[in-house]
């Protein structure tokens, strides 16, 4: 699914997004959840040059917002995309791949990523299942396309790796909530 198809949910995700900017409550979106977090506070959402699906490097911009962030200056992230957001106006860039030029934003307390930091076996395990038939139609278009079998080797070492980001990402974005505070 897309955040430009014309489904009737989408406007109004778009609209409570706007509106929590609006009074400065924290939004934080993966992957369609960044791609919706972006078009909300201005970005576009278009293909992306290859499909992402399968684990990835992503690299911290060089910039102090994008450690403070991610508490990394490179991690293995999980993938599954075929689109991707801009950077609306006003945030700021904080971390990419080779295939995806805009992995995360970050605008005053929102975050928006198009790689997944929340996954989990179960998950993996069941998106490989639903999704075998786009990642062996992609295997040979996209570089960043990897077989079910390599996606799920090594999961429980993966994720731990994974995980101490999302550690971080969640903590530092969930700082302030109860105070308000930046």
């Amino acid at each position: 699914m897309s955040v430009n198809d014309d489904l009737p949910w989408i406007e109004p995700v778009l609209r409570l997004i706007r509106a929590s900017a609006a009074f400065g409550i924290p939004t934080l979106g993966h992957c369609l959840g960044g791609q919706l977090l972006a078009k909300a506070l201005g970005g576009e959402v278009t293909r992306n040059p290859v499909k992402e699906i399968g684990w990835g490097r992503v690299d911290a911009v060089e910039d102090s917002l994008a450690h403070e962030w991610l508490g990394a200056s490179s991690f293995n992230s999980f993938h599954w995309h075929g689109e991707t957001f801009s950077i609306p106006p006003g945030a700021t860039r904080i971390a990419a791949t080779a295939h995806c030029a805009n992995q995360a934003f970050v605008l005053d307390r929102h975050l928006g990523m198009q790689c997944h930091v929340e996954m989990t076996p179960e998950l993996i395990t069941a998106w490989c299942r639903s999704g075998a038939r786009e990642i062996e139609r992609n295997l040979e278009k996209s570089p960043a396309v990897q077989p079910a079998e390599e996606i799920q080797r090594d999961l429980d070492s993966r994720l731990a790796d994974l995980h101490r980001v999302a550690d971080h990402v969640y903590d530092r974005w969930t700082a302030g909530l109860e105070t308000g505070e930046r």
